[in-house]
């Protein structure tokens, strides 16, 4: 997967997730009408799969969160991918009460199943907005997920 496949789930996201997707999820209308829009056969299958690797709830996730205070270390494939900066960012979201430690391990995962060589924050927070999304299961509203992780430049919660 390349960093069109990450297009296409932005596009997917964009479009389509603020409808019911799960009532609305026809895979093959869906992958025509994606390919008619100008996307590649090939990238609108690997979003799909990319999809199909994400938990549907945090009761899904097999990590759970450490009760004490932890620390990650991101191993050289994960620097290589995510440069300070996108790793300060995923940091921020825990330390936020954003992401759990078991939802930020996902959100790195989800980034590294994108086989681009770098992720740049843009995409990192799309990555992180749609693996939330999905574990909120829409209890959530989107455009209070989307300010949070889209813009962290005020470092609280209202």
């Amino acid at each position: 997967m390349k960093e069109n496949v990450l297009d296409v789930l932005t596009y997917m996201f964009e479009s389509y997730f603020y409808d019911e997707i799960d009532t609305l999820f026809n895979r093959e209308s869906m992958l025509e009408e994606l390919v008619e829009v100008g996307f590649d056969h090939h990238d609108v299958e690997h979003a799909f799969d990319w999809l199909a690797d994400l938990p549907s709830s945090h009761e899904d996730l097999a990590l759970t969160s450490p009760t004490h205070k932890t620390i990650r270390i991101f191993d050289v494939g994960e620097t290589a991918k995510l440069d300070s900066e996108c790793r300060g960012y995923l940091f921020k979201l825990e330390q936020m009460g954003i992401l759990t430690a078991a939802s930020r391990e996902l959100v790195i995962d989800r980034v590294m199943a994108l086989e681009a060589n770098e992720i740049t924050m843009e995409q990192l927070r799309w990555v992180s907005l749609i693996v939330l999304y999905n574990l909120a299961n829409s209890d959530i509203p989107y455009s209070w997920l989307e300010d949070i992780v889209m813009d962290l430049s005020s470092s609280h919660i209202h």
